[in-house]
């Protein structure tokens, strides 16, 4: 089990790393990095822990590096979390190696500093999202490029695509793109455990008992509400070339202690 005792954990990403979709109750997101670092925090009481998340949905790798990667430094972390790529994977003009460069040298920037990092591969897309399949390929090109830049760097690897699991649609938001609070609170358990943490198991690993069959109809109805509510307006925002993350700031910038429930 992991000894050390960490001061301030910062996390730079996207929508996942931001929280979507785990409501926190007052409006905005919690996410696997909120939990990840109550995680922390619990198996350091009393010492604490300072955690910032400059991540901001729809960022792609190279505006990570670009935006958040220098912040994040600045900020001195002993414990950081570095994780992108979906948003890449979604544009036409996806590079698996442009974007995996990007990764790695955003890890080694802050193992070079002496912090603790992690991050995971992605879950494979077509469980979760049929319309996905075709792009199947470039997630298990992407997490390969992870697997190696991460033994490169010095970080920690969640391999989380290894996981059946992880696809499993029930633990996956109406949207189909982002984790839903039974999601997050799994990822936030998974990197505890890679961490090394007092108390940390891989019960996140359990698989679910099988679905019941749904019928054909109720299937198509299913994709249908899904395009209309989900895929459309992706795609209009996109052709106008627009971002979900377009005017927006990190939820926070500046590091706070994180407060546990009593």
């Amino acid at each position: 089990m992991n000894a050390r005792v960490y001061r301030r954990y910062v996390a730079i990403g996207d929508s996942t790393t931001e929280g979507m979709d785990d409501p926190d109750g007052n409006g905005g997101y919690r996410g696997w990095a909120d939990r990840f670092a109550e995680h922390v925090a619990r198996a350091q009481a009393p010492d604490g822990l300072e955690y910032a998340n400059l991540a901001i949905r729809g960022r792609t790798t190279a505006r990570i590096r670009a935006e958040q990667l220098a912040p994040a430094l600045d900020l001195k972390p002993d414990l950081a979390t570095v994780v992108a790529g979906m948003n890449d994977i979604l544009r036409t003009s996806f590079d698996v190696a442009e974007v995996a460069r990007d990764i790695h040298a955003m890890q080694l920037a802050l193992v070079m500093r002496g912090t603790t990092v992690l991050t995971f591969t992605l879950p494979d897309p077509a469980p979760v999202m049929p319309i996905a399949r075709p792009l199947r390929g470039r997630v298990l090109a992407l997490n390969e490029q992870i697997r190696k830049a991460t033994a490169d760097s010095g970080a920690i690897l969640l391999d989380l695509g290894a996981h059946p699991v992880a696809s499993d649609p029930r633990l996956w938001s109406d949207d189909r793109l982002h984790a839903n609070s039974a999601g997050h609170e799994r990822i936030g358990a998974a990197l505890a455990y890679c961490l090394g943490l007092p108390g940390t198991d891989d019960s996140w690993t359990a698989p679910f008992p099988a679905p019941a069959p749904r019928r054909r109809h109720e299937v198509i109805c299913a994709e249908l509400a899904w395009m209309r509510r989900h895929l459309l307006p992706w795609a209009g925002r996109h052709l106008l070339g627009r971002s979900s993350g377009d005017n927006r700031v990190c939820k926070r910038a500046t590091p706070a202690p994180v407060l546990l429930d009593p």
